[in-house]
């Protein structure tokens, strides 16, 4: 399951998801860019699978998807399908109504990224985003060529978004420091003609905290917890696990639609 591209050697370096021609926003190249409303804004997320969330975003996240844990650093991810390019939240270019969008999404085509060569974070956007036009409704910059508010409020958001990202890392090191990760699976167990039960199939693997290893916690390390708010953010985490089940009966409810009428004309 690939989750990033990487951005082209000799610009900017690092790995983000659904950018594939990020430029860093200047007023010399983009003074006359800015964002056009679409009546399908989401379409560019309607083929990912995962999505990265920050640990703030939890308890909102936990009533749409399963919230696991994965790779070597234990990033969080929302899971939106069951299967790869799959994005079963969005139709129609569109999030279904009472479905929570991760920041990662509200923040596209905005974004920073690391300048190897200053060493800092430079406000980028992808060139190849389709809300970007000339004659925006949304300008980038005001006839002045300084940045409009909507632009300002863009680099707050993503400014407040890497604010999260790092909270986020001290928190799944904090959760490793501990050992209370442990591997999962999320299996299926399909019904058969007739009413009888087939063979469990495995959905996914992935990391989840551990209930066992968090009863086994000191006392004073569950108060730990508990004054800094990292306990409900992991029972957020283990509620949200429900979800496999509600996606589970998405893709059953899919599976038994019937096909849409043959177009005549």
């Amino acid at each position: 399951m690939s989750m990033t591209t990487a951005l082209p050697p000799g610009q900017l370096t690092g790995s983000v998801l659904f950018y594939s021609q990020p430029e860093p926003l200047n007023r010399e190249t983009h003074g006359n860019l800015g964002l056009k409303r679409l009546d399908k804004p989401f379409a560019f997320a309607a083929t990912t699978q995962v999505v990265p969330l920050t640990v703030g975003e939890f308890p909102l996240a936990a009533l749409s998807f399963p919230i696991i844990f994965a790779g070597e650093q234990h990033q969080p991810l929302a899971v939106m399908g069951l299967n790869a390019n799959e994005n079963m939240f969005v139709n129609d270019g569109g999030f279904e109504s009472g479905v929570y969008v991760p920041a990662y999404i509200r923040r596209y085509p905005f974004v920073l990224a690391n300048d190897p060569q200053r060493e800092q974070l430079v406000v980028c956007i992808d060139r190849a985003a389709p809300m970007l036009g000339e004659l925006p409704d949304l300008a980038f910059f005001d006839d002045k060529g300084e940045p409009t508010e909507y632009t300002k409020g863009c680099i707050q958001f993503c400014q407040d978004f890497e604010t999260e990202v790092r909270r986020t890392e001290s928190f799944c090191n904090l959760l490793r420091e501990l050992d209370l990760f442990e591997t999962r699976k999320a299996t299926h167990t399909p019904v058969l003609p007739g009413g009888g039960q087939g063979e469990p199939q495995t959905i996914a693997e992935y990391f989840a905290v551990s209930e066992a290893k968090m009863k086994a916690l000191p006392d004073a390390k569950i108060r730990e917890l508990l004054d800094n708010g990292a306990l409900a953010q992991i029972y957020a985490h283990l509620t949200s696990l429900i979800g496999w089940d509600r996606l589970i009966a998405l893709a059953i409810v899919r599976q038994n639609r019937p096909p849409p009428p043959a177009n005549l004309n």
